[in-house]
């Protein structure tokens, strides 16, 4: 008798395990299946992730993207730019800017802006106070350090002449990516930073600045940047992924400005490298900035296109004009 229900309890024990399997392994293949039905979709960043970047962290993170039927790889940019990886097919999407989308398209590279991801212009001149820069026209006898781009001189050129300043007195120096705080302390007396991130950076560290936005000098120079960008290619062939990105983007960014402390909590845990500090009072900096005075996330205005293309033209910058009405869109944000 005790035999008989040994034989039957391990009889048992066999077809639970099977049972169990073969749940399992349907579990396994319906999680395979929807996995197998996501629309594939690269997005590579401009720089390295920052708070500029928090709403695809979110997006991803909260699901959004898989409700609208997408897996989604942020990619970083590595030797090759996020423009030119959007360009040649090898992202989908990617963080850009007006001014890198407005020369791509003057050269005939059909680059699009979908979205702003901040409204106005936080960008500008930074020095320690110590530097005694207060205006334009202090640059003259200074060491400025930028990255080589023809677009810094001729915007310091303009700041320095409305002021009454001379830039032939500036020194210009290329520092590539060198740390901000390290480089005004041994080769620099200023430089070109988004106060979202190093100007806040300055505030934890308690070291003061003398911040001179572009904003401040010029409405033409209050562009979008940075901006969500794809292709015409990508608008053409998949207009419906395009829809369905910024659909889940928008929730990202939304998140972050109604709740940025668990937004950056989101960002530091996706990227523990980052401090945590600086991404908690970044994001906390930034989520009146997203959206700020526009009727909703994402939005951008003809005008602004029209206004930093006119300043380009001006300091000969651009080969010709920009058709600004093909450089954005805003057909693909949600309603």
């Amino acid at each position: 008798m005790k035999r008989l229900l040994a034989i039957l309890i391990t009889v048992l024990l066999i077809m639970t395990a099977c049972g169990n399997n073969d749940t399992k392994e349907k579990t396994s293949d319906e999680s395979n299946k929807k996995k197998d039905e996501l629309t594939a979709v690269k997005v590579v960043l401009d720089w390295t992730p920052n708070t500029n970047h928090t709403g695809l962290y979110v997006a991803q993170e909260k699901g959004y993207f898989q409700e609208e039927g997408l897996e989604v790889e942020i990619m970083l940019p590595g030797e090759a730019g996020a423009d030119q990886l959007i360009a040649s097919g090898q992202a989908d999407f990617g963080i850009s800017n007006q001014e890198s989308i407005t020369e791509a398209r003057v050269q005939d590279i059909p680059l699009v802006s979908i979205a702003a991801i901040i409204q106005h212009n936080t960008s500008g001149f930074a020095a320690p106070v110590d530097k005694n820069i207060k205006s334009p026209k202090d640059f003259e006898g200074k060491t400025y350090g930028g990255w080589g781009s023809p677009v810094e001189e001729a915007v310091l050129s303009t700041l320095m002449k409305q002021d009454g300043g001379n830039i032939d007195k500036l020194n210009i120096v290329n520092i590539g990516t060198a740390d901000y705080f390290t480089a005004v302390t041994r080769d620099i007396d200023f430089a070109w930073i988004f106060y979202g991130w190093t100007g806040i950076e300055a505030e934890l560290r308690e070291e003061e600045l003398d911040m001179l936005y572009l904003t401040d000098f010029s409405d033409k120079l209050d562009y979008y940047t940075p901006v969500l960008a794809t292709s015409e290619e990508q608008i053409e062939k998949n207009p419906e992924t395009v829809e369905k990105f910024l659909s889940a983007v928008s929730k990202g960014y939304e998140f972050a400005i109604e709740d940025p402390e668990a937004a950056a909590n989101i960002l530091i845990d996706a990227v523990p490298d980052l401090d945590a500090d600086l991404v908690k009072a970044s994001q906390e900096w930034l989520k009146d900035k997203y959206q700020d005075d526009a009727e909703r996330w994402g939005e951008q205005k003809l005008e602004v296109w029209e206004n930093y293309a006119e300043w380009m033209l001006e300091n000969d910058l651009l080969d010709k004009e920009l058709d600004s009405d093909k450089a954005f869109t805003n057909e693909f944000l949600p309603k």
